[in-house]
């Protein structure tokens, strides 16, 4: 028999925000698998490292850091032959995935490769959005409002377009866009209803006014704006 392919989320960093299910599944593995930089660590393994059991066999999937697609789909599907590999000894996989597996999740990668072929688990997680919505003390959304995620990447034309149609809003991935996107909330006269939030749940962790963030921010940051359309405040 092959063995089940098994995404597993892992939150936005405090290892403490795993689900129980999330850590019985790495607790219980012979094989674990998890992205990390091409030649640097991996923050999944980071967040689960005290569920990992000493005699797990550990894949590593290096995924470069780049703008073009062509390098990471390369290293996916690598990574995706090497556990196809293990399954198909009869093992179960337990693949590791920071935040949600289909959120914005690396893990839908791998999924995309293989779910076709072996029996497939995903274990939600804590999203990044909800937890730098708790961390600044901010509700993201209520009654009708219509809650916006956007990259950060997204060009300033279609980032302005979404923000106007949206009732809140999530920027995800900021980074190096912190200017760029600074500089249109601004222009909007959104600026006093943005929070920017990083490395939500580490001890690193910040949570200021846009106006005093860093610029450039780090990757794992985020900039919530409520526009208060709904008086759900009242």
């Amino acid at each position: 028999m092959k063995g089940k392919l098994i995404g597993v989320g892992l939150g936005p960093g405090d290892p403490e925000l795993m689900t129980l299910k999330a850590h019985r599944l790495i607790a219980s593995a012979k094989v674990v698998a998890y992205p990390a930089l091409e030649n640097g660590a991996s923050f999944a393994r980071e967040i689960a490292a005290a569920s990992i059991p000493a005699e797990a066999e550990e894949l590593v999937i290096r995924i470069p850091m780049t703008v073009a697609r062509a390098p990471a789909q390369a290293a996916y599907d690598k990574g995706a032959a090497e556990i196809a590999k293990h399954l198909d000894a009869g093992l179960d996989v337990v693949v590791l995935c920071e935040g949600d597996p289909f959120f914005y999740g690396s893990f839908m990668y791998l999924f995309n490769r293989l779910a076709d072929k072996y029996e497939t688990e995903v274990v939600p997680g804590v999203t990044s959005v909800t937890t730098c919505a708790a961390v600044a003390g901010r509700p993201l959304t209520a009654r009708n409002d219509v809650l916006t995620v956007i990259p950060g990447p997204l060009d300033s034309a279609d980032m302005q377009a979404k923000i106007e149609a949206a009732g809140a809003v999530a920027i995800m991935k900021v980074g190096r866009h912190l200017g760029r996107i600074r500089a249109l909330l601004t222009d909007m006269g959104l600026t006093e209803s943005a929070t920017f939030v990083a490395r939500a749940s580490l001890p690193s962790q910040q949570v200021l006014p846009l106006t005093h963030a860093p610029d450039p921010a780090p990757y794992f940051s985020m900039i919530l704006i409520t526009k208060g359309e709904d008086p759900w405040l009242s």
